[in-house]
């Protein structure tokens, strides 16, 4: 059956006569909306998509979601920009999270229609002054990130100098372990902190501290370098503070960048923070994305034309793959060639480069990505590790642009696997450090 035909039936939309004779077992698939199979390949042999598809993975998802709810001693703000898609913001608001990190009025918007209740802060440190003013007046947003005066007075003059804001002072850091630096942008740097802590104690209801230690970082130590240097603009501005906001940089493994157990951050952000001596009352927050999403999503692309060690995919980096071409990551891959033309098992793998579907050159990514050696024109590819800054950030340039989408419940690369030796490790290394502590009382 055609696979747009079918996707009428995922979108909510009508059936149509060739719906109504789709499959029983596949018509009884349809969870909130969307198709669910038990694993990519069902998925690739029942539709045989000729766009990319977005697969999601409801249970990885609810387990990375768990680790931060549960381990981390604090408040977890689900960083909406790392996947906005309202599946996920569902799926990790029914786990408990009540918390948002917005980045703009969009999100804002998109958040507090989903979620009357949910408590939603702008964290983004330049904001139009109309975002301002519907975040506050519409949206019943408090909470606002400044790193300058001039962002400060704007906050000030669009909600009329409410007595309810809580502005938390971006503070800029050194680069450290993080694969994407975040340092240059925003932020202030501690001297101009420590005076914009003061100013915001005069007119806040609450005032915070935050930082990011950038994207992907992975080592744990980065936030205990951090913490210390936060500490020291605390210490100098002389102010009380209410929240304390260790940010994001929460990574995901990669080929090549695997990572150690989150509770490993967990535990040196807990011991580094304790050393501040800050007020009882005041909160801890952090903002993950893409370690809570990045393991819960998969993107199946097919192989429009081999060339040599290049393989043509219809997704690129103008849709999905930014990262792979810009940043030049690497992504675990599987070739997936369902039916008649299943490969031979033992078949040697390769590497090899992707290129995109834009006419444009820079749509390249150099992997390399380890794939068999008779993969061809037709084949799937399915690339894992696509929860975070995949969908959310494609284009519609060249005309090329997928929101199709799948729930499938087994990821095909055994990542959830892997994630789950690793919160394995992680909660034996939090009992082992609970013990410990009971030890020293």
């Amino acid at each position: 059956m055609d696979y747009r035909i079918m996707t009428s039936l995922v979108r909510g939309v009508e059936p149509t006569t060739q719906d109504r004779v789709m499959p029983a077992s596949v018509r009884d698939s349809v969870a909130g909306g969307l198709l669910r199979f038990a694993t990519v390949e069902d998925m690739v042999k029942t539709l045989r998509p000729d766009q990319p598809v977005h697969c999601l993975h409801p249970e990885e998802l609810a387990r990375n979601a768990d680790t931060f709810l549960q381990h981390f001693q604090g408040t977890t703000l689900f960083a909406v920009k790392s996947n906005p898609d309202p599946y996920i913001l569902r799926l990790v608001y029914s786990r408990g999270v009540r918390h948002f990190d917005t980045a703009s009025l969009a999100e804002i918007k998109l958040a507090r229609g989903l979620f009357a209740d949910a408590h939603l802060a702008f964290m983004h440190p330049i904001k139009s002054r109309e975002a301002i003013r519907a975040a506050y007046f519409e949206y019943g947003v408090r909470d606002f990130a400044v790193d300058c005066f001039e962002e400060l007075h704007k906050i000030l003059e669009e909600t009329n100098a409410a007595v309810d804001l809580g502005i938390h002072v971006r503070l800029t850091l050194p680069k450290g372990s993080a694969k994407l630096d975040l340092s240059t942008k925003f932020g202030a740097t501690p001297d101009v902190a420590a005076s914009l802590l003061q100013s915001a104690d005069k007119v806040a209801h609450r005032v915070g501290l935050c930082f990011h230690v950038g994207s992907q970082s992975m080592d744990p130590q980065s936030y205990v370098e951090a913490i210390a240097v936060a500490g020291h603009v605390v210490r100098n501005s002389g102010v009380a503070l209410d929240v304390f906001d260790v940010g994001g940089g929460f990574p995901a493994s990669y080929p090549g960048m695997e990572t150690v157990p989150l509770t490993d951050y967990f535990v040196v952000i807990r011991e580094a923070v304790k050393g501040l001596g800050l007020p009882a009352a005041c909160q801890v927050w952090c903002e993950p994305g893409r370690a809570m999403v990045a393991s819960g999503g998969t993107l199946v692309a097919r192989v429009e034309l081999r060339k040599g060690d290049a393989l043509y995919l219809n997704d690129g980096t103008y849709g999905s793959l930014f990262d792979a071409g810009w940043l030049k990551w690497t992504y675990p891959v599987r070739m997936i060639r369902p039916g008649l033309r299943a490969r031979k098992s033992g078949m040697a793998l390769l590497p090899y480069r992707f290129y995109g579907p834009t006419c444009d050159s820079l749509d390249a990514m150099p992997g390399p990505f380890m794939l068999p050696s008779d993969i061809c024109e037709g084949d799937w590819i399915a690339i894992g590790q696509m929860g975070a800054y995949g969908a959310s950030i494609q284009s519609h340039f060249n005309g090329f642009y997928s929101d199709q989408q799948a729930l499938i419940g087994v990821d095909p690369l055994n990542l959830s696997v892997m994630n789950r030796r690793r919160r394995v490790r992680m909660s034996t290394s939090a009992s082992d450090s609970t013990a410990s502590e009971t030890r020293e009382q």
